[in-house]
């Protein structure tokens, strides 16, 4: 009995550690000290699967984001009633994280919930130009609004922006992003409404992916707004201008698709 209690009480802390494990290294990284966007430097996104053991999937891994939704690739699937949003006002805290600007929130902004897994929100953050392209085509901003499942599992919905009139949410938020461009201070925004970002749509690309930026840890479950929103230029400017780096651009580039099945999803 001694050892079969030592067995499983083996187990049970091997199997806890694992999962504390994975969502440590499922996180994305907060401070960009570590990597950059620049191409032609050693810590540009090429070499970012060499900077650490843990960003080894940035490198070898072969379900990697963002890709080309092209439209060859795409199935289309109809009827589709598995994606819920129900978001509410909730406090928040905006960061310059260096290489973007990440609205954080606290306990109670609400969740995404597919195929009967509730995924809450945790953050949303952006990047110019887009990420993720559509038949070939980038667009001015995507933003991500990143979900996680209390087992840990991470969920991305996609939002992608071309230049026209000015977003609504970031017109809320533009002051705010002007205090954070000056300094290096978080800034706390009371109520915070993640329903204002307007990402209603019948149509959703559905893939397995990673995250964009390390340690690009695999299995995120992808959902890209097929509706494309508008963003006014001096929109997308004071997003770049707020970042404390010297990058032009903080989208990392496409990457292979490898036979990943994309499905174009209608929503009844």
């Amino acid at each position: 009995m001694k050892k079969l209690s030592f067995h499983a009480l083996f187990c049970t802390f091997l199997c806890a550690f694992l999962l504390v494990s994975w969502r440590a290294m499922s996180q994305e990284v907060e401070d960009q000290k570590e990597f950059d966007y620049n191409e032609e430097g050693k810590r540009g996104p090429s070499h970012w699967g060499d900077l650490k053991r843990e960003w080894h999937s940035c490198k070898a891994g072969l379900m990697q984001s963002p890709i080309d939704l092209l439209h060859e690739r795409v199935r289309i699937v109809p009827h589709f009633t598995n994606l819920k949003t129900e978001y509410k006002p909730c406090n928040a805290t905006l960061k310059n994280r260096g290489h973007d600007i990440m609205l954080k929130w606290g306990e109670g902004a609400g969740y995404m919930e597919v195929n009967g897994t509730r995924y809450f929100l945790k953050q949303f953050h952006w990047h110019s130009p887009s990420e993720h392209t559509i038949n070939g085509r980038r667009f001015a901003l995507e933003a991500h609004l990143v979900h996680q499942s209390p087992t840990g599992s991470v969920a991305v919905i996609g939002v992608l922006y071309k230049i026209g009139r000015p977003d609504y949410f970031l017109s809320k938020m533009e002051e705010h992003l002007e205090e954070v461009s000056d300094t290096q201070e978080d800034k706390a925004i009371d109520l915070a409404d993640p329903s204002q970002l307007e990402m209603l749509s019948s149509l959703y690309y559905r893939y397995i992916g990673s995250l964009t930026v390390p340690p690009c840890s695999q299995n995120v479950l992808w959902t890209i707004v097929r509706k494309i929103r508008t963003v006014s230029p001096e929109q997308v400017k004071l997003l770049r201008v707020a970042v404390h780096d010297d990058s032009d651009t903080n989208a990392r580039p496409l990457q292979p698709l490898n036979d990943r099945k994309i499905q174009l999803r209608v929503k009844s």
